[in-house]
């Protein structure tokens, strides 16, 4: 079937969405994440296909990997939202005009969303779990190294869909080519929205190529700054945390600022971070501090050049700065304006960094690791927003919906 076809296919369904009672909604995404567990076995059989061929370096490697345990997440997601009340038709703002006018604000569904992504067939489940359950149909252009494990996926949605009498058309899983990319990033008529979700490269090529408007889910270039009135325990399991838990995602740690008058207390700090193999790229007072402790096949002097990158691999880089205005400098200079966090014990201190620092999520004493829907409440996200329209952070069923005017009257004219 023709791409334009398929996007045609998905506009007409859309609008049969509006029309599905809430009760509904909520017993799909259940069956859905029943059957999600009972094809566990399938679904792995055909991720392991796109993983035979991926190196296993790659830092998509890990975001591309399934496990028991993770559709086991997954599932459980998509219950969350099943379970969450719908986002549509909440009243924003309501009153009755001096003319005698009923004005309502109401949410209501973009109508067709469109998500462009690599490597992540666990996107694929959470989009078509919070697109249905905000009442908006979706189109999904998977990377070609998840190709397998989007297919299985997709299948088992559309099963369900197809078991509740629904159309299978809520849901597209558009062809890996380039040629269907430029279709889907021009398709005016048929999406409302685009989001991207992966490299900056392609973030990039979505924002320079899109005619539909693209809400941005940007990199991870999260720093943690050790403040000179910051608790060591508390730092060392945070930094800890935030840089290995799963170092491939966006809000893994990628850059420790440390004030100097701590410097003492950073191969504490750092310590635990040589058992998961961990590569420090140190400034030159940071180095010296490090060089006769931390393994020296895993320290090395940093370059201009290692800060703000996004490592996406058990790497990270260490700055020095004399006081929280240096700090604040050098994150505004690197950060992708994802997640940034504070360690310290000085409410001021804290309080300046909430306020000055730019980014979608701001953390005192606690790991940038939790910048996720599901730990924010959300259910399950869409992505994490980067920018500043209409959303900001991780994006979940609110973020998911815009808004219109009901206007009620009895035979009203506006005088001439």
């Amino acid at each position: 079937m023709k791409t334009e076809q398929q996007l045609h296919n998905t506009l007409l369904a859309s609008r049969k969405l509006n029309m599905l009672e809430g009760e509904m909604v909520k017993n799909v995404l259940i069956e859905l994440a029943k059957h999600t567990r009972e094809n566990s076995d399938f679904i792995l059989k055909e991720n392991k296909k796109d993983l035979e061929r991926m190196d296993s370096k790659n830092p998509k490697y890990d975001r591309l990997r399934l496990t028991e345990e993770r559709i086991e997440g997954i599932a459980t997601d998509i219950e969350n939202v099943a379970n969450l009340p719908s986002p549509n038709g909440r009243i924003l703002k309501e009153e009755i005009r001096p003319n005698g006018l009923k004005i309502k604000k109401i949410t209501v569904p973009f109508g067709v969303i469109g998500i462009i992504y690599e490597a992540r067939p666990n996107v694929t489940f959470d989009v078509f779990a919070l697109c249905f359950k905000s009442g908006n149909a979706s189109v999904l252009k998977g990377g070609g190294d998840a190709e397998y494990s989007n297919i299985a996926i997709i299948s088992i949605i559309k099963k369900v869909l197809k078991q509740f009498e629904l159309d299978e058309n809520i849901v597209t899983l558009l062809p890996t080519g380039r040629d269907e990319t430029h279709e889907m990033l021009t398709a005016r008529n048929y999406i409302d929205l685009i989001i991207p979700r992966g490299s900056q490269g392609l973030i990039d090529f979505v924002r320079k190529n899109a005619t539909i408007p693209v809400i941005e889910t940007g990199v991870g270039v999260c720093h943690t700054y050790f403040d000179e009135f910051g608790d060591v325990e508390k730092g060392r399991e945070i930094i800890f945390n935030a840089k290995t838990r799963r170092p491939a995602v966006c809000n893994a740690l990628e850059c420790l600022i440390i004030h100097e008058s701590r410097l003492s207390d950073l191969p504490t700090l750092t310590g635990k971070l040589s058992e998961k193999n961990v590569l420090i790229h140190a400034d030159s007072k940071s180095f010296n501090i490090l060089k006769d402790i931390y393994p020296s096949q895993l320290l090395q002097k940093a370059t201009i050049d290692d800060y703000g990158n996004e490592f996406l691999a058990l790497e990270m880089t260490i700055k020095t700065v004399s006081n929280l205005d240096e700090a604040l400098a050098h994150i505004s200079e690197y950060s992708s304006k994802h997640s940034e966090a504070i360690v310290s014990e000085n409410a001021e201190t804290i309080k300046k960094f909430q306020n000055m620092v730019d980014a979608s999520s701001v953390y005192s004493n606690a790991s940038t690791a939790f910048t996720d829907g599901a730990q924010f409440g959300l259910g399950a996200e869409i992505g994490i927003s980067t920018q500043k329209l209409h959303a900001r952070g991780p994006m979940g069923l609110e973020e998911l919906t815009s808004y219109k005017w009901i206007i009620e009257g009895e035979g009203q004219v506006r005088p001439v």
